[in-house]
């Protein structure tokens, strides 16, 4: 299910939060997962089997380790055992097709017969219930959190449906107080409301239409230097207020149950910096690739080598939890080579030498470049795609076709709001955590019912971050 659809917002929310507030507070996690088994198996109802495999797993993997009397070594095979299980899954559904395909093409390039590659659905959200699960485990492990009360509680955890298929990645230690008791109050609700509404309007009325900015330009055969380049710029755009909506969306839902979510962006694209920039995007899965991956590897505190190739390994890494494509392996590869980089330079980097605005806008560049290695299909296209931009490619007679497709009064429009709030400093999540006025409201209703008019215009688009 999507939260930008009638069946959403019509009725499995109003039901959902009918019946959750007026059950007793030892029944709502139950509630929450049910419903969210629900939410999850609306699209493929075999998902729910495999996450309700690994949500029972990981809880008696849990007991385990946290058992009296368990010693250090056995804690260790158990926190191993799940992990590799963990992996495997996780491993098989995102990157079989991947590796069966490249071991293919290099049996055709020796001249031997390639074998025949099964064909393996990607279950949505997978990477993000893992992650949840992992989390837990390892902190179990690592003494930083208790075990789950119940079942139900550990069950609830992983299928909360606001984060469940795309984020944020949230800790067990982070909401296990609040499963246990939260606290419920209009103002929460009235807060959790305003910044589902602002995530709702990201999606729709930004989101979407910088797409097809963007969808125009990257399959066009041969766009022109500005083309490409506002191509690249409309995907900039619905890459941000897709996943920044669905986040906040994610966070107001959380809210209208009790919980409390961290902000998941922080205005990415006014970093100064790369290493600014993985402090403001996707916070939540710096935050884990930091905590449970680079630190362990060592960090900073092996050395200058080891830190670099500790960067590296983060972010190739991080590139592959993104997708099983070569655009990924060489989108982790740039940004681990800016951040390398930074850090060698330290305080004599390039950016401290220019105007804040100059830096923001290098920063920004660089991010464009990223991008077209995350949009387009494979690499051989974001290499033709580049070349484009800098003006090597060949415009045919279909480029004066496709500016007059983008540069026309609404697509224009979109771009110009899109390019204002990515650069200024109020955020969504910040403005919807005060309080509400009468104010505030008469400016999001109005909102909220155009975007849900400009849904209904729209054919089915699903969050990007839906395939990750």
């Amino acid at each position: 299910m999507v939260f930008t659809t009638h069946i959403f917002v019509f009725y499995f929310l109003p039901l959902f939060l009918l019946i959750y507030y007026n059950l007793p507070f030892l029944w709502r996690n139950l509630w929450i997962t049910l419903a969210s088994y629900v939410f999850y198996g609306w699209w493929e109802p075999w998902f729910v089997c495999l996450m309700g495999f690994t949500t029972v797993m990981d809880f008696i993997w849990g007991q385990v380790i946290t058992r009296p009397g368990a010693t250090r070594w056995q804690q260790r095979v158990a926190v191993a055992a799940c992990v590799a299980t963990n992996l495997s899954f996780l491993g098989f559904f995102k990157y079989y097709m991947f590796t069966a395909e490249t071991l293919n093409q290099l049996l055709l390039a020796v001249g031997a017969e390639p074998f025949r590659v099964l064909r393996v659905v990607l279950p949505i959200g997978i990477s993000f219930y893992t992650f949840h699960s992992l989390t837990y485990i390892i902190d179990l492990y690592r003494g930083h959190a208790r075990p789950a009360k119940s079942f139900t509680d550990f069950s609830a955890f992983v299928a909360l449906f606001p984060d469940l298929v795309a984020g944020p990645i949230i800790r067990y230690k982070t909401l296990a107080a609040q499963l246990a008791f939260r606290e419920h109050t209009v103002q929460r609700f009235a807060s959790g409301i305003a910044i589902f509404i602002l995530g709702f309007a990201k999606k729709i009325l930004l989101a979407n239409p910088s797409g097809q900015v963007a969808d125009a330009v990257f399959n066009a055969a041969q766009p022109c230097a500005v083309d490409a380049w506002f191509g690249v710029l409309g995907y900039a755009f619905q890459i941000y207020f897709d996943f920044c909506g669905y986040s906040d969306m994610a966070v107001g839902l959380g809210r209208m149950l009790g919980f409390e979510y961290f902000k998941n962006f922080d205005a990415p694209y006014r970093s100064e910096s790369m290493t600014e920039v993985w402090r403001r995007w996707h916070i939540s899965l710096s935050s884990v690739l930091r905590d449970y991956l680079y630190y362990p590897l060592g960090g900073n505190r092996k050395g200058s080598t080891r830190t670099y190739v500790n960067l590296a390994v983060v972010m190739l890494l991080g590139g592959l939890w993104h997708g099983a494509k070569w655009n990924f392996v060489v989108w982790g590869a740039y940004h681990g080579l800016l951040l390398g980089y930074e850090r060698w330079r330290g305080k004599e980097s390039i950016y401290q030498h220019l105007p804040r605005a100059l830096r923001i806008g290098i920063t920004f560049v660089l991010m464009l470049f990223s991008w077209v290695l995350f949009r387009a299909d494979n690499l051989t296209l974001a290499l033709n795609y580049f070349a484009a931009m800098f003006g090597l490619g060949s415009p045919d007679a279909a480029s004066a076709l496709l500016a007059a497709e983008l540069y026309a009064p609404m697509p224009l429009l979109v771009m110009g709001i899109g390019a204002f709030l990515v650069f200024q400093p109020l955020q969504a999540h910040d403005w919807a955590m005060k309080p509400q006025t009468w104010g505030r409201v008469a400016a999001l209703i109005p909102l909220f019912i155009v975007s849900l008019m400009v849904m209904f215009s729209q054919a089915f688009n699903p969050f990007l971050y839906f395939q990750f």
